[in-house]
C-alpha cells in the first residue's frame, strides 16, 4: 500500500514539472537576465526565504557563490536572515527589511523564495528593496500572495501554480538550477554535452 503512495508522489511531481515547463520558461529567462545584469554590472544578489524556504535561499546562494556545474568565479550573493541572531534581533517583521536597507543598493537584486508568498516579513523586504531601487525576483507558489501584489513591472515573478508546498518546492529547486545554468551559459558559453 505504501509503495503505491510513494509512486503517486513521483507521478504527481513529474506531472507538475511537465505542466509548468512552458509557462515558467519566460519568467525564468527574465529572472536570469535580471540576475546577470546585476552581477555583471557590479551589483549583488540578496536572497531570503520564508519559513522553511530559507533552505532553498541558502542553496541558491551556495550555487551563485560556489558554482553550479562548471568552474567559474563566484558571484556576489548573500543569504539574509539565515541565523538566529537576525531572527530574534527585532520584533515583528523588521529583520529582513533592515538587512535589505543596510546592504541593498540600486542595481542589486533581492530574491525571495516562498511556497505561497504570504509571509509579512517578505512583504516588508519587498518594500525595502523598492526603497533602495532594487529589482525583486519573487519565486513563489500558489497565487504568490502578498509578495506578488507588491511587485512592480520591473520586478520578476516566477510563480509555481500549485497549492501543495512540497510540489512547489520541488519545482522551485529546479527553477534555481535553471537560473544558475542560464547565468553560466551566458557567462561561459554553451557546455559540451557529457
Amino acid at each position: 500500500m505504501q509503495e503505491l503512495r510513494i509512486q503517486q508522489h513521483f507521478i504527481d511531481s513529474a506531472d507538475l514539472y511537465y505542466q509548468v515547463s512552458e509557462t515558467l520558461a519566460k519568467p525564468v529567462d527574465a529572472a536570469v537576465q535580471a540576475l546577470l545584469a546585476s552581477v555583471t554590472g557590479g551589483g549583488k544578489v540578496l536572497v531570503a526565504g520564508g519559513g522553511t524556504s530559507i533552505a532553498l535561499a541558502q542553496y541558491l546562494t551556495g550555487l551563485l557563490v560556489g558554482g553550479f556545474e562548471r568552474e567559474r568565479p563566484g558571484l556576489a550573493a548573500v543569504t539574509l536572515g539565515a541565523d538566529a541572531v537576525w531572527a530574534s534581533a527585532w520584533s515583528g517583521d523588521e529583520g529582513l527589511s533592515r538587512q535589505v536597507h543596510a546592504l541593498g543598493q540600486a542595481g542589486d537584486v533581492l530574491v525571495l523564495i516562498s511556497a505561497h508568498g504570504d509571509e509579512s516579513v517578505l512583504a516588508q523586504a519587498v518594500r525595502a528593496a523598492h526603497d533602495r531601487e532594487m529589482t525583486v525576483l519573487a519565486i513563489t507558489g500558489g497565487s504568490g500572495g502578498a509578495v506578488a501584489r507588491l511587485l512592480r513591472e520591473t520586478d520578476v515573478h516566477v510563480c509555481v501554480p500549485h497549492e501543495r508546498a512540497a510540489r512547489v518546492r520541488e519545482v522551485q529547486q529546479l527553477v534555481l538550477h535553471c537560473l544558475c545554468d542560464g547565468i553560466d551559459t551566458q557567462l561561459l558559453g554553451e557546455q559540451e554535452p557529457m
